[in-house]
């Protein structure tokens, strides 16, 4: 039998059967505000519409939670972009001297 008389793979049935593979979806993450004492709320704001995209009603919404209750979702990303968005943040944040923190969690 040569290379090119290979029958093609059959099942005990002598069917062909093919199988199908599944793309898993990655996992997500929260990307979260926590409330301090001392970021003023504008400057919050902006980190908002800045980074996240929101307009300045969200903003200030978003900003409001974290306030009354001390942290807030502001937005759920592929591990990737979840870290990129944190880090941003908190060099952002650094470099204009407030200490505001962001961090990340599993969904």
């Amino acid at each position: 039998m040569t290379g090119s008389d290979k029958k093609p793979p059959e099942s005990e049935s002598g069917l062909l059967t093919k199988t199908r593979t599944r793309t898993q979806r990655p996992p997500l993450y929260k990307v979260l505000l926590l409330n301090d004492d001392y970021t003023p709320m504008e400057f919050v704001v902006h980190v908002l519409e800045r980074f996240f995209g929101t307009n300045h009603q969200q903003a200030i919404e978003i900003m409001l939670t974290v306030h009354r209750k001390g942290l807030a979702v502001v937005g759920v990303f592929s591990f990737e972009i979840a870290e990129t968005k944190v880090t941003q943040v908190m060099d952002y944040a650094r470099r204009n001297q407030h200490p505001l923190q962001c961090t990340m969690e599993k969904e």
